[in-house]
């Protein structure tokens, strides 16, 4: 075997070969199973995004209503979790809440039939429909309330607003809500979905997969960074402050949330779908002072950092959105992971096509052939 260079993180290493997604970092590109995210987020819906990242090619009309429908008919949770999630400390972070939940799902559905394409069926339309569901029952019991029931009438993204407001929300907004979730399905080889294809590679179950990617998800490195833009905006407080505010950072070497990218090195495309949509909330329901201080602090930061290719990513523009639908800030990371499952269960499925379980090779360099110590001369 080759001795190879050790990269902190594995930066540039490949982990895999994959069809799923591509990025290209140097112009701002990102594909799903080749296909243009701009046009998905302009022409598609969420659930035919789902469909083509998991089964590798856009649904027949019929397929389309049959997988629909059939995340309709799942979206309810036993009483048995919603038991366990009355357990939980107010206080918890919701993604603590999602990873135990999405690993409890897996006790009702323990079947574990990798080869059996049924089963695979069953548990993407299980976990694409169970997971909002969870997400919004947790916002209400730690409030002391029983969870809203989901509706059957209502489209994927407009009944997950509805479970979290108990109001049925504006078309448009809940378009725009799934134009987010389509925007966060999927983004190659990042952290959560390296984790779901460590944990498939051991063939265990996709419940199992999904709770591992969201704890992964759930670091302010990764998904939490959403939360943080938010409070950094209210830090800043204004559009005079951003200036000083940018140049303590520059000063103390911090990072500046939203911002940077290790694959980016121009705007996110994203994130410059994220803006237009933000521009279009607050054109029908009001402007907000936090957008404008977002804007300078990005032309702050292009004149500042833009030669070293550190613009906005995802995160910057994302919560914004989020607030303004009315979603509290410590719910942004799960309604992540609510689109990741997406991506996520795609990864699972080509895993299992060529598995091979990863053991990656470590560098040593610790010391050799040290002495035992009794316990008495330590």
């Amino acid at each position: 075997m080759v001795a190879c260079e050790f990269q902190p993180g594995l930066e540039g290493i490949p982990a895999a070969q994959s069809q799923v997604s591509f990025v290209n970092g140097q112009v701002g590109k990102l594909e799903y199973r080749g296909v243009p995210i701009e046009a998905l987020a302009e022409k598609s819906s969420f659930l035919e995004t789902a469909y083509l990242l998991i089964w590798g090619k856009f649904p027949k009309a019929d397929d389309l209503e049959a997988f629909q429908e059939d995340i309709t008919h799942h979206r309810r949770i036993k009483y048995r979790i919603r038991d366990m999630m009355k357990c939980f400390p107010e206080s918890g972070h919701p993604m603590d809440a999602l990873q135990a939940s999405a690993a409890a799902l897996g006790l009702f559905y323990s079947r574990r039939a990798l080869d059996d394409p049924a089963y695979i069926r069953g548990a993407v339309v299980r976990l694409l429909a169970k997971i909002p569901t969870m997400v919004a029952a947790f916002e209400h019991i730690r409030k002391g309330n029983d969870p809203v029931q989901p509706r059957d009438d209502l489209s994927y993204a407009a009944n997950f607003l509805y479970m979290l407001n108990e109001q049925e929300p504006d078309p448009f907004l809940a378009h725009v809500f799934d134009i987010c979730l389509i925007l966060h399905a999927e983004h190659t080889m990042n952290a959560s979905t390296f984790s779901a294809r460590v944990t498939a590679s051991t063939l265990t179950d996709p419940y199992a997969i999904v709770a591992s990617a969201v704890g992964t998800l759930a670091g302010p490195l990764h998904g939490g960074a959403n939360e943080e833009v938010i409070t950094m905006l209210a830090e800043i407080g204004s559009v005079e402050k951003v200036q000083p505010f940018l140049e303590e950072k520059l000063a103390t070497k911090s990072k500046i949330m939203g911002f940077g990218h290790r694959v980016y090195k121009v705007k996110d495309p994203r994130a410059k779908i994220l803006q237009k949509l933000a521009e279009e909330l607050f054109a029908r329901t009001g402007g907000d002072p936090a957008y404008e201080i977002a804007l300078a602090l990005e032309k702050a930061v292009a004149e500042k950092l833009g030669s070293k290719g550190i613009y906005p990513n995802v995160d910057f523009y994302s919560g914004l959105v989020y607030q303004k639908l009315g979603i509290p800030t410590d719910l942004f990371t799960p309604i992540f992971a609510i689109a990741r499952v997406a991506g996520w269960l795609a990864h699972w499925r080509e895993q299992l096509e060529t598995n091979r379980i990863y053991r990656p090779s470590q560098v040593y360099v610790g010391e050799h052939g040290l002495p035992y110590i009794t316990p008495e001369s330590r």
